[in-house]
């Protein structure tokens, strides 16, 4: 079973459907969502706003998760690129995050997303500011 995070109940969380996983044999934070006809363009894809919106949160997850000695520190997004490789069909789009360096107020992670068959949908990098904690 999945163990989640105070993110995952968020309103974006709620509207879009998506699940957090912080109990991976991989050790990496997952945003799993399936992906239905409302999630989809007008050529029957999943939206690329939407596929960027798993990836920013599978990303910022991992900066909270990864980051911070209680589990959870917020960090905002500062900018993000993601690099669409393939079409997202309906199915499972699961997207994992990697911190790749930073510091103490600042990291800098990338994501890769993927098709519920393993296929490489999109790539993601991005940077991210630790939130102040009040």
């Amino acid at each position: 079973m999945a163990k989640t995070v105070a993110a995952d109940a968020s309103g974006t969380a709620r509207l879009l459907g998506w699940r957090i996983d912080t109990d991976r044999p991989d050790g990496r934070v997952a945003v799993i969502m399936d992906v239905h006809h409302d999630h989809t363009n007008r050529h029957g894809n999943m939206h690329g706003g939407l596929i960027a919106t798993v990836l920013d949160t599978a990303m910022g997850a991992t900066a909270s998760i990864e980051c911070g000695d209680a589990g959870r520190i917020p960090f905002s997004t500062i900018s993000m690129t993601v690099n669409f490789i393939a079409p997202m069909a309906l199915g499972t789009i699961t997207a994992t995050g990697r911190i790749m360096g930073g510091g103490y107020k600042t990291v800098f992670v990338e994501g890769e997303a993927h098709d519920q068959a393993g296929t490489l949908i999109a790539q993601a990098t991005g940077t991210f500011k630790r939130a102040p904690i009040d």
